[in-house]
């Protein structure tokens, strides 16, 4: 465990060496950006709509009492998609979808021996296939997040539009009512925190890949699942530190 602990970190330290040829790098985070972000908006999209759509129908049923007043509603749906849906959900999404790529992309370059022939040739190899996406992760994934966020509370406007339970404007009167902005604070720390998460672990598992076309599967699946359980660990600390 120590062991790969010190190989993990030995290789986030080559990462972000001094880069060769700054220009090169920059076009390799750019593209790494729309890869991440372009490529990753449409399932974000289609979740975070009804994930907020299915939260706020389940928080109406919740609140049958009536004592507690509707724009409860609005409030507990708001601080649950800004706390916990939209960053910890779509980073698990992520993670699948990007994670597996890059773990994939750099394993398949390990065993066809293409990082080889970057070393012989005076490259760092780490700084060139590991930084961009890292750089890359922690910038699109709280954009992501953002956009989640959005859709989210939108996906729960939508589904008190179309029922009785709540009124749009008890929804809307809740959305603002009590607002804590300590909440954007965790949600954006997570999202950046998540992304280093991601990219970082499933880089280390595609780098460190050996064999062949199998092993880069389980490289990939062994990225996912990583990282997967750290977001969870991670969520667990920053909502224990920051709440």
């Amino acid at each position: 465990m120590f062991y790969s602990l010190g190989k993990y970190i030995l290789l986030l330290r080559l990462s972000f060496k001094k880069p060769e040829k700054f220009s090169v790098y920059w076009s390799e985070v750019m593209r790494e950006m729309v890869s991440i972000g372009i490529g990753s908006l449409g399932i974000i999209s289609i979740i975070s709509v009804f994930i907020g759509a299915v939260a706020t129908i389940q928080t109406a049923f919740q609140l049958v009492s009536d004592f507690i007043p509707k724009t409860v509603v609005g409030g507990i749906t708001r601080d649950s998609t800004i706390l916990e849906f939209s960053p910890t959900i779509s980073a698990l999404v992520l993670a699948g979808r990007v994670g597996s790529s890059i773990a994939s992309e750099i394993g398949t370059m390990r065993v066809t021996e293409q990082i080889d022939a970057l070393e012989i040739m005076g490259v760092n190899a780490p700084g060139y296939l590991i930084s961009p996406k890292i750089i890359a992760g922690v910038t699109m994934v709280p954009l992501l997040v953002i956009v989640s966020v959005v859709l989210g509370l939108t996906g729960g406007y939508i589904a008190v539009f179309a029922s009785s339970d709540v009124s749009t404007a008890d929804y809307l009167t809740g959305l603002s009512d009590g607002f804590n902005p300590v909440i954007v604070t965790v949600c954006g720390i997570k999202a950046i925190v998540y992304g280093f998460v991601i990219t970082s672990i499933c880089a280390y598992q595609g780098f460190y890949t050996e064999g062949g076309s199998l092993e880069v599967g389980q490289s990939a699946t062994r990225g996912v699942v990583y990282s997967c359980v750290m977001i969870l660990f991670m969520d667990l600390i920053i909502s224990r530190m920051l709440l």
